[in-house]
């Protein structure tokens, strides 16, 4: 999972900001939301990273 987190990872916080900062903007500068948006995208992120790694292990499996 954390190999694919690393390799995510930068693309992921540059999109994760820009979205925060927009929303931010957009609905009237309220921070709790924005704050609340933000830890929810990252929380999205690193169940998104296992998911994926699952679903690679799971179509790719180990050639023995």
């Amino acid at each position: 999972m954390w190999e694919q987190y690393k390799r995510t990872f930068s693309s992921m916080q540059v999109f994760i900001v820009v979205v925060t900062v927009g929303l931010f903007f957009g609905l009237g500068r309220t921070w709790t939301l924005a704050t609340g948006f933000f830890v929810m995208m990252q929380v999205g992120a690193v169940f998104g990273a296992a998911w994926a790694a699952r679903l690679r292990r799971r179509f790719n499996p180990p050639a023995w």
